[in-house]
C-alpha cells in the first residue's frame, strides 16, 4: 500500500504540473499579436526540443530502441501533438485563458469515450452519462447560436480532438519506452509544423522581451512534461489523478490576476458541470478497477 506521504507528494507534483501547463498557456497568450503564431510556436518549440534532447543524451545509455510498431505509434502521437500544440496557441490568441482551459477540461471525458469506441475499452452507462453531461457543460461554456459564441471556440474543440488522438496513441506505446522519447518527438513535430507554416507567413524581428517570454514558456512546457511523469509514479492513481483539475483553478487565477480577464456565469456554470462529470467518471473508473482486482473467494 502506498504511504500517505507518497500520495501527498504525487498530489503536489500533479498540481505543480497543471500550474506549469497553465503558465505556458498564459505566457503564449501574453505575446499574442506581437509575433505570427507560427514564429511563436517555433521559438518555444526550439527551447523545448533542446532541453528534451539534453535529457535524452544524458540518459541515452538506458534508452531502448523502439520497435517498428512502436515507431509507427510514436509517429501518430507526434502528428497529434503537433496538431494539439498548434490549435492550442491559435485558440489562446483569440479567447480568454480561463475559457480555453474550461473547454480543455473535457479532454479526459473525450479520451474515455474514444477508448470505448476505438479500443473497445469497457464503459458503463453511468460513465457514458457523465461524458455526455460533460459535453453539455462545454456547450454551456461556448454558447453556440448565441451572441456570446466565438468561432474560435471550435479551434479549442479541435485541440481537444487532437489531444484525444494523442492520448489514445500514448496508450499504445510500450511501457518499456521512456516518456521522454515520445515527448521529444512530439515537440520536434510541433516545431517542424511551425516551420512549414512559417513558409507562408512573413516572420518578424523578435523583441528581447518576447524572446525571453517564449524561452520561459518552453521551459515551462518541458517542466510540465517531467512533472506529469513523476506525479503518476508517486502515490495512488485514485488520490493523485483528481488534482489534474487544479489546472482550471490555475488558469482562472492567472487569467484574472495577471491577464486582467473576467469570468461570466456561463463559464463558471459550464466549468462546474465539466469538472463534476470528469471527477465522477474518474471515480467510477477507479472503483471498477478495484472491484476487478479484488480476489474472488469461492463459497464452501
Amino acid at each position: 500500500m502506498t504511504s500517505s506521504s507518497e500520495n501527498i507528494r504525487g498530489a503536489v507534483l500533479m498540481a505543480a504540473c497543471m500550474g506549469a501547463f497553465a503558465t505556458n498557456d498564459a505566457l503564449m497568450r501574453s505575446v499574442a499579436g506581437e509575433l505570427p503564431v507560427s514564429q511563436a510556436i517555433f521559438l518555444r518549440g526550439a527551447v523545448a526540443c533542446i532541453l528534451l534532447l539534453v535529457i535524452l543524451l544524458v540518459t541515452r545509455r538506458s534508452l531502448p530502441l523502439p520497435g517498428r510498431d512502436a515507431r509507427r505509434t510514436i509517429l501518430v502521437r507526434s502528428a497529434a501533438e503537433a496538431g494539439t500544440g498548434t490549435a492550442v496557441v491559435v485558440a489562446l490568441n483569440h479567447m480568454p485563458l480561463a475559457v480555453f482551459s474550461a473547454v480543455g477540461q473535457a479532454a479526459p471525458l473525450s479520451v474515455t469515450l474514444a477508448g470505448a469506441l476505438f479500443l473497445r475499452e469497457p464503459i458503463g452507462w453511468r460513465r457514458l452519462t457523465a461524458i455526455f453531461a460533460g459535453f453539455l457543460g462545454v456547450l454551456v461554456i461556448i454558447r453556440p447560436g448565441t451572441d456570446g459564441f466565438s468561432a474560435w471556440s471550435l479551434v479549442a474543440l479541435l485541440a481537444v480532438a487532437f489531444l484525444t488522438l494523442r492520448d489514445l496513441a500514448s496508450r499504445q506505446i510500450p511501457a518499456a519506452i521512456p516518456p521522454t522519447i515520445p515527448a521529444f518527438c512530439g515537440a520536434l513535430a510541433t516545431t517542424a509544423m511551425a516551420v512549414l507554416w512559417g513558409c507562408f507567413v512573413d516572420w518578424q524581428p523578435v523583441p528581447p522581451r518576447v524572446l525571453a517570454v517564449l524561452a520561459v514558456a518552453g521551459v515551462s512546457l518541458v517542466l510540465a512534461y517531467l512533472l506529469a511523469i513523476q506525479s503518476m509514479r508517486a502515490g495512488e492513481l485514485s488520490f493523485v489523478a483528481p488534482f489534474r483539475y487544479t489546472g482550471l483553478l490555475w488558469a482562472i487565477s492567472i487569467g484574472v490576476i495577471f491577464l486582467g480577464e473576467g469570468l461570466d456565469i456561463y463559464t463558471v456554470t459550464g466549468s462546474a458541470i465539466v469538472v463534476a462529470a470528469g471527477g465522477y467518471s474518474l471515480w467510477r473508473e477507479i472503483r471498477l478497477r478495484r472491484l476487478q482486482a479484488r480476489p474472488v473467494i469461492p463459497r464452501p
